[in-house]
């Protein structure tokens, strides 16, 4: 089975037929399986560049793509918003158009701004990689998902998947949503009814306010960060509260299958949306979802660039 990826933008997991999702995830355990080590796969030849655009901030993304990039023998150009003349008063499109000047083979961007990926894409002539867009969406962060699930499951019809926590804040929960019904899962999204979106059941999901009725059922359980700086005070009491009702602490750690996965986006407030004593569980896939995110943004970049065949 083989795709044309090459010079396609990838903006949100919609730009993907179900078969190219399915053959990413193919290709990322070709990979992960012929290249295990870190070293640089094709050394430093391939005459390519990759241009990172961060304008928030980031640590397993950013540097996820940087390693990816290295895997594959890319050369990268790193700029955030400290560093660009946006500080100025330049705009992210001129910023933009500006870096594509440089001659880089793609970008990869990541913005506050909903759509802006989108709106940066059709001023470019080469591909934009969605690295996180506001509330929107994050594309590869849902296929590494997909890809830690697939690992584990090898199918999707028939699992339960459960995300739990902020969904309205979260472009991690709209991508995966996007992502795992086109695969077949079943999709639950638990949290508080203020942060829950207004017709979410639009989406193709079942929602629940009752974490401790739903998550004996779930074959997946992927918590989400609490997005506090994107809520305003009167969406959930405290912390706290959230955390008795909607936390994976450690007695309800005794309510999920024995052969469950539980996952996090990251970063894990400890304490709120995680105890400590879930990250230390084996059930816990937290770590290999940063290392799959190497395995399958080198994969995607790689098919995007035509660096892989």
């Amino acid at each position: 089975m083989a795709m044309n990826l090459l010079g396609r933008s990838l903006l949100d997991i919609p730009d993907l037929r179900r078969e190219e999702i399915v053959f990413l995830l193919t290709e990322a355990i070709k990979f992960k399986k012929k290249h295990s080590g870190t070293e640089s796969i094709l050394g430093s030849h391939v005459g390519k560049s990759v241009a990172l655009l961060f304008f928030e901030p980031s640590t397993r993304t950013r540097t996820s793509f940087q390693m990816a990039a290295y895997r594959l023998g890319l050369r990268t150009l790193k700029l955030d918003s400290s560093s660009s003349s946006s500080q100025k008063g330049e705009t992210i499109y001129d910023t933009a158009r500006n870096v594509e000047a440089l001659r880089p083979d793609a970008m990869v961007i990541r913005h506050a701004g909903s759509g802006i990926p989108l709106q940066i894409s059709r001023l470019l002539k080469i591909p934009v990689i969605n690295a996180g867009d506001g509330f929107h969406a994050h594309p590869t962060q849902a296929l590494l998902d997909a890809f830690t699930i697939h690992e584990e499951f090898s199918e999707f019809k028939g699992l339960h998947v459960l995300i739990v926590g902020d969904i309205a804040h979260s472009r991690v929960a709209r991508s995966n949503i996007h992502c795992l019904r086109t695969l077949g899962a079943k999709v639950t999204i638990c949290g508080p009814p203020t942060l829950i979106p207004p017709l979410a059941r639009e989406f193709g999901v079942e929602v629940s306010h009752n974490l401790d009725e739903i998550l004996p059922s779930a074959d997946v359980v992927m918590a989400l960060r609490m997005q506090t700086e994107r809520q305003n005070s009167f969406q959930i009491p405290s912390l706290k509260e959230y955390t008795t009702r909607y936390g994976i602490t450690s007695e309800r750690l005794l309510k999920i299958k024995d052969k469950a996965l539980i996952m996090h986006p990251g970063p894990v407030n400890r304490g709120v949306e995680m105890m400590s004593s879930v990250l230390r569980d084996p059930r816990c896939r937290v770590l290999e979802q940063v290392q799959n995110g190497v395995t399958m943004r080198a994969v995607l970049l790689g098919h995007v660039l035509g660096v892989l065949k």
